[in-house]
């Protein structure tokens, strides 16, 4: 039985576009640097001359990821944190006040009073993955937007502007999407699980790939880990007399978006989960959280089958 051994010194890092604010826990030291590459070799000097093993970020934009490289390559634990949790901590704490330098000590506390393992860092690949995808959720969104504004006005000009806008932006999404295929189709392990979604009711390529960029964890998790990272892990509240309720939260919004989405095609087409949603129904549940339950079955049913390394071949899908 492996003993874990308490941190003697860890540090909590503040990341904003042109500084990195620096605490160490349990002494409350700070100091702030450029975020350059300067400024990070003197941050890794520092760490190690203070003999420190973890350190904390929190997950919020792209400032702090050569950072983050630099400490893993240094050998430091490193640590991508939900900004809810810190947000808890500093409320458990009582605190009230909030500054860079307050947050990094804020941070530097939480990584030496939680020390859980932490997760794996997500590889340059998976990162450039991720953003590709973001990009092409913006354009979505961005056409979408167009569409909706053209509807509201009248006149040839106003209508061939938010067309020409359209035809961009379509454009442009469909460059991203292709740049997403190829590096996908040029990586056999992606390739594999690629083909293994695509074989599942009601994900087609858009949702598959989407699970590739937006949760790598697929297939390395247990069924309730991977359904909390999607945001579909139904969590009970109940207080005093009151009956219990349980309702999904947290997660990743575009996971469960994608996957909602899948589950409307799925409801719809495959006997087995039409079924299922109808047993539901009838049960007396709304049509969202049927719809939710059928989306965690065919999460949970992906999570499995990239496990196992086989595509689905029409076997019942279970929750």
């Amino acid at each position: 039985m492996t003993i874990a051994v308490p941190l003697a010194v860890a540090a909590g890092v503040d990341a904003g576009q042109r500084f990195l604010d620096v605490a160490l826990a349990p002494s409350g030291q700070t100091f702030r640097m450029p975020n350059l590459a300067e400024g990070i070799a003197e941050i890794i000097a520092r760490l190690e001359r203070s003999g420190v093993r973890r350190v904390v970020l929190e997950a919020i934009g792209p400032y702090a990821e050569p950072l983050v490289k630099a400490l893993s390559v240094a050998g430091f634990e490193v640590g991508i944190v939900n900004p809810r949790r810190i947000k808890a901590f500093r409320e458990a704490e009582g605190s009230r006040a909030k500054t860079d330098r307050l947050d990094a000590r804020l941070i530097a506390r939480f990584a030496l009073t939680m020390p859980e393992t932490l997760r794996p860092l997500p590889t340059d690949t998976q990162l450039e993955l991720k953003a590709l995808s973001l990009r092409r959720r913006q354009f979505t969104e961005m056409i979408a937007m167009e569409k909706t504004r053209m509807k509201q006005v009248r006149g040839t000009l106003l209508l061939d502007s938010h067309r020409a806008a359209i035809a961009a932006l379509s454009a442009q999404c469909q460059a991203i999407e292709a740049e997403l295929a190829k590096r996908i189709g040029d990586d056999a392990e992606l390739r594999r699980v690629l083909h293994i979604l695509k074989s599942i009711p009601g994900i087609g390529e858009r949702v598959a790939t989407l699970l590739i960029t937006d949760l790598p964890e697929l297939g390395q998790r247990d069924r309730k880990a991977i359904a909390s990272l999607a945001g579909l892990a139904p969590h009970v509240s109940q207080s005093g007399a009151a009956p219990p309720r349980a309702a999904i939260a947290g997660g990743r919004p575009c996971v469960r978006a994608a996957l909602y989405m899948a589950a409307l095609v799925a409801a719809r087409h495959h006997p087995k989960l039409r079924d299922d949603y109808n047993a539901l129904r009838l049960q007396g549940k709304p049509g969202k959280v049927a719809l939710i339950a059928i989306a965690r079955k065919l999460l949970v049913t992906a999570n499995a089958l990239v496990k196992a390394d086989t595509p689905y071949q029409g076997k019942t899908l279970d929750t």
